[in-house]
């Protein structure tokens, strides 16, 4: 028998937060990115970011399967998790092979899925929606 788990309104969930850390680490690999060309230290920083980025990432699968496995609901966001786990990992090839060509335009699509993916799992949750304005 499958156990219905919910959260209280007002709640932020394992996964809202493991998505929210994914968003903030992309989001500060590209101020990072913008580092490296106007200061020495840029390059340790983005390299930091990068592995902060990439367990962000792996945090979010983790996250995607906990909150899949007591609900017995669609292991949809596990997939969607699993995606990012790819990009990032095809991301940091690309980084570490130093082809800024392919490499900043996957960086910002993964910013552009991350941040849609967050909208996407606010926008779920019962009395957790402070991008949309209610009365």
């Amino acid at each position: 028998m499958a156990v219905q788990t919910t959260t209280a309104p007002g709640r932020f969930t394992f996964l809202h937060v493991a998505i929210a850390l994914q968003t903030l680490a992309l989001l500060l690999q590209a101020v990072t990115a913008g580092l490296l060309l106007s200061s020495s230290h840029g390059e340790v920083l983005h390299s930091v970011g990068a592995r902060v980025m990439y367990g962000a990432s792996m945090l979010y699968v983790l996250a995607a399967i906990l909150a899949w496995r007591p609900g017995g609901g669609s292991p949809r966001p596990i997939l969607y998790a699993s995606g990012f786990l790819a990009l990032a990992s095809v991301q940091v090839v690309l980084g570490i092979a130093h082809k800024p060509a392919l490499h900043v335009p996957l960086g910002v699509l993964m910013f552009g899925l991350s941040v849609l993916a967050l909208r996407q799992v606010l926008s779920s949750a019962p009395g957790v929606n402070p991008l949309l304005r209610t009365p």
